[in-house]
């Protein structure tokens, strides 16, 4: 990685939910930004925190740090790089990609300390801490 990347802020918090593997996908999962990650175990969904029934496993107060523009697949080392800046400054990261690019989701508490580290190591970041 030899230049830095350009982050957004996504405006919203967000919730990191968990529900059964086999479980249907809920109407409240919806929102400007939602995720879906299906596995032989789990089912995890990240949607804005006021969707979130809350009877329903999960974290709120996440905060989406998502870079700007398309990262080739064929990138190297681009969340190792981003995840170790993180984990040097102590900050626990959930990853989210797409197709086009990939989002730092961190909690709320941290959102000063994952800015200034990713700033630190050499990257642009646009946005502040979305309202509760």
């Amino acid at each position: 990685m030899s230049t830095g990347f350009h982050f957004r802020i996504h405006d919203e918090r967000l919730a990191i939910a968990r529900l059964a593997h086999g479980a249907n996908l809920p109407d409240w999962a919806r929102g400007r930004f939602v995720n879906f990650a299906r596995t032989p175990d789990e089912l995890s969904i990240v949607c804005p925190e006021a969707h979130v029934p809350g009877d329903v496993r999960h974290e709120r107060g996440k905060i989406a740090f998502g870079i700007v523009g398309t990262v080739p697949m064929t990138t190297i080392g681009v969340l190792a790089a981003l995840c170790g800046a993180l984990a040097e400054a102590r900050v626990p990261v959930f990853v989210i990609s797409t197709y086009d690019t990939d989002w730092l989701l961190v909690s709320a508490d941290k959102f000063g300390e994952a800015r200034r580290a990713l700033e630190s190591a050499g990257h642009r970041v646009d946005g502040e801490l979305p309202a509760r």
